[in-house]
């Protein structure tokens, strides 16, 4: 049996993604699309992530990360490819 091709992305969204619920918020949606990975806060106020699962559950999630939920107001979002983990869950990291 062939292993499923996984994708492995960090995210790094600015604008005004602090105090507005988006690191609960991303953690449901990606908890939702079966990913793994985490998310974060940044000293700078911007909110960093890592995803990782099939194409398109990892595109999936960067879709919903150009809006975030109801209060955002994603200015950028910078994806990159990052090494492969192997995450259980999708967890919100400490502040970092």
């Amino acid at each position: 049996m062939e292993e499923e091709i996984q994708h492995h992305k960090r995210l790094h969204i600015f604008g005004r993604v602090q105090g507005v619920y988006y690191r609960a918020s991303t953690q449901q949606e990606a908890e939702r699309l079966g990913l793994s990975g985490w998310v974060k806060n940044r000293p700078d106020g911007s909110v960093e992530a890592e995803a990782h699962g099939s194409p398109s559950a990892v595109a999936a999630l960067i879709a919903w990360c150009q809006h975030g939920p109801p209060g955002a107001r994603v200015e950028r979002l910078e994806v990159t490819e990052c090494p492969a983990a192997h995450y259980t869950a999708f967890s919100i990291e400490r502040n970092g």
